[in-house]
């Protein structure tokens, strides 16, 4: 299980307090260009690690990150099996700074409890479709 940054994403433009490069490690802000319904966005993510926590925050210009757009994300900078986690805090510690950014966090050395899967839902072969 491992935290990695994609170093073919890190914005490295110099002039901007955004840049970093290589030296500051997990540390960085990153850009993806997506496509989403044929319209290009930039996703902007900063990733850090510090205080026995990782954490990527992604978000764009004009929307929030979509839930897939969101798994896009972990992917990059977790491991396909290592669980992160989007927390909603008590509204007294609300901090928005922008209101289309959202984060995912992992805390170091320790895992995350999760229900067991038959509370999360059905799996593929157990679907069944009550819409028609």
């Amino acid at each position: 299980m491992s935290f990695h940054v994609p170093e073919k994403y890190r914005f490295t433009e110099k002039g901007n307090g955004l840049s970093t490069d290589k030296s500051f490690g997990n540390n960085g802000c990153f850009l993806i260009c997506t496509q989403q319904l044929g319209r290009y966005s930039e996703l902007r993510m900063i990733a850090s690690d510090g205080d026995g926590w990782e954490h990527v925050s992604a978000s764009f210009l004009d929307r929030c990150p979509s839930w897939a757009e969101m798994c896009e994300v972990k992917n990059i900078f977790w491991d396909p099996e290592d669980c992160v986690v989007q927390f909603h805090p008590p509204e007294s510690q609300y901090v928005n700074c922008h209101p289309f950014t959202l984060h995912l966090w992992r805390k170091v050395g320790s895992g995350f409890e999760t229900p067991p899967g038959y509370m999360i839902g059905p799996r593929d072969a157990q679907r069944r479709t009550i819409c028609k």
